[in-house]
């Protein structure tokens, strides 16, 4: 861990960081095991280690933060929309191998029903559950739902995930001062994160059946 804090942190002062944050956050809707925010908090760590938060003084840092959340979220959005556009043109095939599984039909259900309701809180919940994005954006495309009933629900979940990430690595190191004790405890606060929000999606309340 200290070796790839040591990677990220080399890249923090270089456009570099945005770009490679960018492309994992985009990618990890397609490839859900790609530790995007695992990186997010070693970037936001080393950012503030360098920037002198964990001493107390004024981060001179926080630009550079800011601009780490809107580029998180922003790549959140645009990952999103891809996958829905994807899903949305998949046709019968993507149809059949939904129809395979059942966690994804319901899944699929319960996304359409949410939406249609106004309840899209549940986007915002699933993109903090693994795999959670992947399930709801594919699902949002393959129902044929809106875009704008999908778009502004995926821009409160990007940016709530992005900002609950950098917060981590960032007030995990201004509050616990060692950069590799801050990046451990912040990894491991958003892993259960992750699993109270799959937790809840487990426990939401399924479609009823159609007669």
């Amino acid at each position: 861990m200290l070796e790839n804090l040591a990677r990220v942190g080399s890249l923090t002062g270089t456009p570099w960081i945005y770009v490679v944050v960018a492309l994992s956050v985009l990618l990890d809707v397609f490839l859900p095991l790609l530790p995007s925010g695992v990186l997010i908090i070693t970037a936001a760590t080393a950012a503030a280690a360098g920037s002198g938060a964990a001493t107390g003084h004024v981060p001179h840092g926080v630009p550079g933060i800011l601009a780490l959340t809107l580029c998180a979220a922003t790549a959140s959005v645009l990952g999103d929309l891809v996958a829905y556009r994807l899903a949305r043109r998949g046709g019968e095939r993507l149809d059949r191998a939904i129809s395979r599984s059942r966690r994804l039909s319901t899944a699929q259900e319960r996304l359409g029903a949410a939406l249609s309701q106004g309840g899209g809180a549940l986007v915002v919940l699933a993109r903090f559950a693994p795999a959670g994005r992947s399930v709801v954006s594919f699902s949002a495309g393959a129902t044929h739902r809106r875009v704008r009933e999908f778009l502004p629900w995926s821009a409160l979940a990007g940016l709530s995930w992005a900002t609950y990430s950098v917060a981590l690595g960032y007030f995990g190191t201004r509050w616990l001062g060692a950069a590799w004790l801050a990046t451990g405890v912040s990894v491991a606060v958003l892993f259960a994160a992750g699993a109270v929000a799959a937790y809840l999606m487990r426990r939401a309340p399924e479609p009823a059946e159609t007669p």
